[in-house]
């Protein structure tokens, strides 16, 4: 097998091109958010019903995958032990999938969806608070999951079962791109996937850097300022950074097991000390209301009233999670070994919901239970004052509060530092010929992706601006669609020819007496 080595085909344009951009947002702060805005009031007026779309098929092909007749095949060539225990395969799937989201909007989601709510709901009303909480459970659940899910299962088959050796999206692609793999479409195949990864961790980046400089800040009782943010971004670059140069076991994993460890105790923490029959009531409410309304919310699109909310919310998160799509089927695919596609599909399905879903069911509840109670004007503080400062203001209402805060911004650090890591792990991984299931990219190309994801971080808190981070999302996250198409389509292609005759399962044919002895005609 040839050796490692950079890519420089995908490499060079996708670096140059993430570094000019960044630039451009430092220089050109206000140019770049006016052109951002307009390209995304394009794609989700254009193309708003291709993500809805993608996103419920997706969700569908996913339960075909684990309980259809190919849920059972291994994703490895011999029997043995899964290469990572459940709980921390569970704990690094997780850490990379959400990231600081989790953190920004766990709180404040729902009430934003109290003012703009959705389905032509009154704003402030009753049911404004019960859409509220539901949508955000829906917003990090089942679809979102499946987008992970079903790009994993095709990397992993690609690595561990047909042992090609190459941990990038192109080579998952090959028995549909058969030769062009190794040429001009792989090259822009990967390059397109490398832009799209950029911009969905930089999304990250520009909703977490305010939130933990404000969180910092206010616990060392001093300003915050861009000095501040900038030492922020400083501090994740080293880091993540370090992560990265550590490598996927030494450094990622161990950053995931914390995380979990920190995640669980804030959400407990909340749980109790907070209005827990509230909590509880408001969170099977929600369950009920999601199963009943997920097909209907889950195409709405509001082509009559012109609606906003699901231009600004749903096609955002659809495209965000499209974004993190291919670095999470990398990353969840590279740790997968020996698992059954069944067990892949519904450990990410279900774990991943199950974690944000409680997380998000219980911080969502107890804002909106300050709200409702009238303890804290948490809408009023989020319309003139933003996410990180209303994050803190609902923080300080819990009991401990310092010591809460003290956890939270940690748990902040540590969340966006696993995802960072994990994104720049499989930006090198992707720009690296020859990189084998059991190796890893280059230290240098790991840390040269994290200093570029840092860079990204100060051009986005130069813009300040949440609208343009989430435009650039859906920009970026377009082009990949038809790229996962073609990913599910090879995986498909292979189930076929290596298990298509073999899992078939004929008619059952039974003979009347008069035909013979009665039998049955079965077999997997």
């Amino acid at each position: 097998m040839n050796k490692s080595k950079l890519d420089v085909a995908v490499f060079s344009p996708a670096f140059l091109i993430a570094a000019a951009v960044a630039l451009t947002l430092i220089i050109h702060p206000q140019a770049s958010q006016q052109w951002a805005n307009d390209a995304m009031a394009f794609i989700t007026a254009k193309f708003g019903w291709l993500f809805v779309i993608f996103g419920f098929s997706a969700f569908i092909f996913a339960l075909y995958l684990a309980f259809g007749r190919y849920g059972r095949v291994r994703l490895d060539t011999k029997d043995g032990e899964k290469e990572y225990s459940e709980v921390s395969w569970a704990a690094m799937m997780f850490s990379a999938g959400i990231g600081i989201g989790l953190m920004s909007w766990s709180f404040v989601e729902p009430i934003y969806y109290l003012s703009t709510p959705p389905l032509e709901i009154v704003p402030g009303s009753d049911q404004a608070y019960s859409w509220g909480h539901m949508y955000t459970l829906f917003h990090w659940s089942f679809v979102p999951w499946s987008l992970y899910a079903l790009p994993a299962v095709a990397v992993a088959y690609r690595l561990h079962v047909r042992k090609r050796h190459f941990l990038r999206v192109s080579e998952a692609c090959r028995p549909v791109f058969k030769g062009q793999s190794d040429g001009v479409l792989g090259a822009v195949t990967d390059t397109l996937i490398l832009l799209g990864l950029l911009g969905g961790a930089g999304t990250s980046l520009g909703l977490g850097v305010p939130l933990v400089s404000e969180l910092v800040s206010h616990l060392f009782g001093i300003e915050d300022s861009i000095g501040m943010r900038l030492g922020v971004i400083g501090v994740w670059a080293l880091l993540f950074g370090g992560s990265a140069y550590r490598g996927l076991k030494n450094g990622i994993r161990w950053l995931s097991d914390v995380n979990i460890v920190l995640a669980i105790i804030v959400m407990l923490f909340v749980f109790i000390a907070g209005p827990t029959v509230f909590i509880l009531s408001m969170t099977f409410n929600s369950l009920g209301l999601l199963l009943d309304s997920f097909a209907r919310i889950s195409f709405w699109l509001a082509p009559v009233t012109g609606n906003s909310f699901p231009n600004n919310w749903t096609l955002f998160y659809w495209a965000w999670w499209v974004a993190y799509a291919p670095l999470m089927g990398l990353f969840i695919g590279r740790i997968s070994k020996g698992r059954t596609i069944r067990s892949l599909v519904l450990g990410t399905l279900l774990w991943g919901s199950l974690g944000c879903m409680s997380f998000l069911a219980i911080c969502g509840a107890y804002a909106l239970n300050l709200e409702l109670t009238g303890v804290l004007a948490v809408q009023d503080i989020l319309a003139q004052q933003g996410i990180p400062k209303t994050v803190v203001a609902i923080l300080e209402t819990l009991p401990m509060s310092t010591f809460v805060i003290v956890v939270f911004t940690l748990l902040c650090f540590v969340f966006l530092a696993t995802t960072l890591d994990s994104s720049a792990y499989v930006l090198a991984s992707i720009s690296t010929k020859n990189l084998s299931a059991d190796q890893e990219p280059a230290r240098w190309n790991r840390v040269a992706w994290a200093v570029i994801l840092a860079v990204i971080a100060v051009g986005l808190l130069v813009i300040d601006a949440l609208d343009t981070v989430k435009a650039s999302t859906v920009i970026l996250a377009l082009p990949l669609i038809p790229i996962l198409l073609v990913m599910f389509k090879s995986l498909m292609k292979q189930l076929k020819q290596d298990f298509g005759a073999v899992l078939h399962r004929p008619d059952i044919i039974i003979q009347t007496p008069q035909q013979g002895a009665k039998k049955e005609s079965f077999h997997e």
